[in-house]
Formats: structure tokens, C-alpha cells, sequence
């Protein structure tokens, strides 16, 4: 059966335009709603989000019962078992953080992709019900993608985005912001080295045909982001949208 998922995969594959909301919060219910306002993905936060295995599980979950949008897993880190977990979970791509070398992309991508092109244990669990059924199909259906955000990173950015396997490069700006000398993830004084580190991972991934993925704030950067180029582009979180919701409408009452 062909699930709307399967064509958001190919879609970012393909580099046409795929937006994503961002979600922080172990709240299957909100996750439900969400995949319901018509972006094409929904990336839970496996490193610096609030929810654990079954909190992805159960979260992926709400996201299918959307029927539209790919839950993506933000995976705690490069490692074969947390990889494999969220995959096997229902995940349809991974968010690899903090990828320094080609050698630690190329083993993001034999955690992610069954044996003939990786060294992923067969156990699909949720996946076997939408991925697949052979591994060779399941490893067509998922995404990988490598997270550019440390000082290493960005000097092997081009090296990175040559590994085979690896669909595209995520851009963490707030790491990558401290990266280039910033004192804090917002910091001006480096706004200029900052746009250059962008602009070099958008032109590497662009030469070797990868997918451009970012992070933003809000909606008004996206829409920068996607002027530059960038085909894969996720907007905000629940938690940050909740507290300024709940801030603008406190402010207008008192005012």
C-alpha cells in the first residue's frame, strides 16, 4: 500500500520543496493535531527533546493517524542501536547530530541501511506495516540525513556530502553559529562568518546533488532559507510556539 509518507520521502529526495514543524514534546496528542495542519513532516527530537523510546513510538504513531506527513527521528547520537530503534519504530528518515568526518557519515549510513548497503539488524517492528516489506525497499524509503554544526564538520562538509548513502546535510545553526566563534547561539558579531558557513554547505550539498536542509525559527526565515536554495526546511517547535502563544496573549490582555 502506498502511504502519503512514502511520497514526502520522494518529494525530498527529488529537492522539491519539503517543509517540517519541529517537535520537542512527548505529546502524541499535539503531534496528531499537528500532522494535520499540512506540513510534510514532523522531526521529533531525539537528542534534546523531552521523550524517550516509547515517547517516539508512541509519537510516530500520532503522526501516521495525520495521514500525510513523514515522522522524522532527530536521533540521540550516531549509534547503530539508537538508529536502528527509530527506524525500526516507524521512522521514515533520521537526523544524524553532530557528523565531524566522511567516516562518521559513512557509519550513520551502515546504521540506518540494511546489509548490501549497511549493517542494520532486521526487526522493522512498526516499520514492517508502511516500510517495505524487502530490506532493499525499506532502505529506498527512509532518508538520511547528516547533521553539519561543529567547527570539524563544516571543514569536511564537501568530503560529507560525498559518502554514499547519505540523501542530505541538516544545518544546526544554533551549534553551528557557536561553531564559527559566536558567544551564544543568537550572536551578531559573527553574522557574517555565520553566512558563509551556510553558504558553504549549500554549495556542497548542492554539487554533490544532496538534499539542502536547515533549521529556522519561524516562518518568515524559512522562507530566506528557501530563497537560498535550501529544499528541506523545518520551522520552529511546539515547545518555543507554545510559550509565545501563551506570552502574546497574556501581554494583550493586560494591555
Amino acid at each position: 500500500m502506498n502511504y502519503p509518507a512514502a511520497d514526502v520521502v520522494r518529494k525530498a529526495k527529488n529537492k522539491e520543496l519539503t517543509l517540517g514543524y519541529w517537535s520537542v514534546l512527548d505529546s502524541p496528542i499535539s503531534n496528531e493535531r499537528l500532522a494535520m495542519t499540512g506540513y510534510d513532516y514532523i522531526a521529533l527530537d531525539g537528542q534534546h527533546g523531552l521523550l524517550g523510546y516509547s515517547g517516539i513510538v508512541q509519537n510516530l504513531m500520532a503522526i501516521d493517524a495525520g495521514h500525510g506527513p513523514a515522522g522524522i527521528v532527530r536521533v540521540a547520537a550516531n549509534d547503530p542501536t539508537v538508529v536502528g530503534q527509530s527506524l525500526d519504530a516507524g521512522a521514515r528518515g533520521i537526523i544524524v547530530p553532530m557528523v565531524d568526518t566522511p567516516e562518521e557519515a559513512a557509519a550513520a549510513v551502515r546504521a540506518a541501511r540494511y546489509p548490501g548497503g549497511g549493517a542494520r539488524s532486521y526487526g522493522p517492528m512498526r516499520a514492517g506495516l508502511r516500510v517495505g516489506p524487502t530490506p532493499a525497499e525499506s532502505d529506498a524509503a527512509i532518508l538520511i540525513l547528516v547533521m553539519i554544526e561543529t567547527p570539524q564538520g563544516l571543514d569536511n562538509v564537501e568530503e560529507i556530502c560525498a559518502v554514499d548513502g547519505v540523501d542530505g546535510v541538516y544545518i544546526g545553526p544554533s551549534d553551528l553559529r557557536l561553531a564559527v566563534g559566536g558567544k551564544s547561539p543568537q550572536d551578531p558579531d559573527v553574522q557574517s562568518t555565520f553566512d558563509a558557513a551556510i553558504g558553504r554547505i549549500l554549495s556542497a550539498a548542492q554539487a554533490t546533488d544532496k538534499i539542502p536542509a536547515i533549521h529556522t525559527p519561524d516562518g518568515t526565515v524559512a522562507r530566506e532559507r528557501i530563497g537560498q536554495g535550501f529544499t528541506f526546511v523545518t520551522i520552529a517547535s511546539d515547545l518555543t510556539h507554545l510559550e509565545q502563544a501563551a506570552r502574546q496573549h497574556l501581554d494583550t490582555a493586560r494591555s
